[in-house]
């Protein structure tokens, strides 16, 4: 399954944040955007439970990281 997490960092903490998020087993894509959030990351995970263990255990204690907004994808 494939998500999409948007991500807020503190100021000066997005070139950072995206290595550490791009080194990660199951992130497909991490890119800084301009809006409401500073990174947007793509995910591929196996069902909801690794994506939520992904997130909760290697995304979200990245240090400069803020918080995260998880979108899964549903195909049409």
């Amino acid at each position: 399954m494939k998500a999409y997490i948007l991500i807020h960092v503190r100021p000066g903490s997005v070139p950072e944040v995206i290595r550490n998020l791009r080194r990660l087993d199951g992130v497909l894509q991490a890119n800084m955007t301009f809006g409401p959030y500073d990174i947007v990351a793509e995910i591929n995970a196996e069902n909801v439970n690794h994506l939520g263990k992904l997130v909760a255990s290697n995304i979200q204690p990245i240090p400069g990281l803020i918080d995260t907004l998880t979108c899964l994808v549903v195909e049409p």
